[in-house]
């Protein structure tokens, strides 16, 4: 069954709050989106909403080599 947008837009927000709260708990962490899909079990479009989610709120950056990372005003 497919989600609907009010039923999509909490889920990525849970998403988005998981992540975020991962890279919080390991600081130095670099993933390469593949490895926060198998993290976190995610489909490519929930990975990629969430990662630019985050990166739109400045709580992540990526790095020349396609890796996710916190921003270094964050350390």
């Amino acid at each position: 069954m497919a989600l609907t947008f009010i039923e999509a837009v909490p889920r990525l927000d849970e998403i988005a709050r998981r992540i975020d709260a991962e890279f919080d708990e390991m600081p130095g962490m670099r993933l390469t989106p593949p490895q926060v899909r198998r993290l976190w079990n995610l489909s490519e479009r929930e990975c990629i909403c969430a990662l630019d989610r985050l990166c739109q709120l400045g709580h992540l950056a990526r790095d020349p080599s396609g890796r996710y990372l916190r921003p270094r005003s964050n350390y």
